[in-house]
């Protein structure tokens, strides 16, 4: 890829589309078991992560470039297609903050052949999301994952079977006792089919801690919480306390129960795959976008 120091111009718009908005976040309390179906209604996350659910028959657009290069200049760094600085498609100017995420960006686009394949563009989409949904919707946001995170997996536990019971205790437990450490937030637990309303303090304080992130780290940690189904797990990939596999594990721990219990199905399996991908790549966006020293 070629490198050069630039200006951000006027450009045709290059980014991949994002798609109608598809939620990937759990319902809580979710299914502790498949013999007792708890469930309660959680806001929906509203910003994609990728654009899998596509129907398989849409046209994807022909590669219309040849060179792929990167770009830096004093408001931050982007991608070139042809000597052209990409926009997203929204209009506004793929500006990402630092070299090694224009860097990650410019890879995707080089890497598609003779058509462009969104879905194969995860980095590339989170940035045009952050660009063109989380900025200008930002307070929207914030007030969606405060409601998401009052209802959080976490907090809401089986409570039979047994070895269920013991399980999410062990690993969930120690993340709440992380957060109340880490972030001032004392989340209340529950078990079985009764909900519980968090504090309106620990909300108060949880939106605190949200409007600490910068776009590009709110638009990671959106994208986490979307496919976890968990603002505290989110929280703890974004914390260094859990890696991206981690979180993933954690997320599902109920469902990979359950596959122990009665056996996987091809759609499962492809859907936990589809998630944990996600979270893979807002893991790797977070860390791209995050400025050494």
């Amino acid at each position: 890829m070629n490198r050069k120091k630039k200006g951000f111009g006027a450009s045709p718009q290059a980014g991949p589309g994002a798609a109608a908005p598809r939620y990937r976040g759990k319902t809580p309390p979710p299914s502790q078991t498949q013999d007792k179906d708890a469930s309660m209604t959680k806001p929906p996350l509203p910003i994609p992560t990728r654009e899998v659910d596509k129907p398989l028959t849409a046209t994807l657009r022909r590669r219309f470039y040849k060179s792929v290069g990167v770009t830096e200049g004093p408001e931050g760094a982007g991608v070139l297609l042809d000597g052209r600085a990409v926009r997203t498609p929204g209009r506004a100017g793929l500006v990402v903050p630092t070299l090694a995420l224009a860097e990650a960006l410019a890879a995707e686009w080089a890497a598609q052949g003779e058509s462009i394949d969104p879905a194969t563009m995860p980095l590339t989409a989170l940035a045009n999301t952050a660009l063109d949904r989380v900025a200008p919707e930002r307070s929207a946001i914030l007030d969606t994952l405060v409601r998401y995170g009052g209802t959080d997996l976490l907090c809401y536990r089986a409570d039979q079977p047994t070895t269920l019971v013991e399980r999410q205790e062990a690993a969930w437990s120690p993340l709440l006792d992380w957060l109340a450490t880490t972030h001032g937030l004392s989340l209340v637990v529950t078990r079985g089919l009764m909900p519980v309303a968090q504090p309106e303090p620990t909300l108060a304080r949880l939106r605190s801690v949200l409007e600490g992130l910068d776009l590009w780290a709110l638009t990671a940690t959106q994208a986490l919480a979307a496919a976890g189904g968990s603002v505290g797990l989110a929280l703890a990939v974004g914390g260094g306390r859990l890696s991206a596999e981690e979180a993933f594990t954690l997320a599902h721990l109920d469902d990979l129960f359950q596959v122990e219990r009665w056996g996987d199905d091809a759609e499962a399996r492809a859907r936990r795959e589809a998630l944990a991908a996600d979270m893979s790549a807002a893991h790797r966006f977070l860390i791209l976008a995050r400025p050494t020293i």
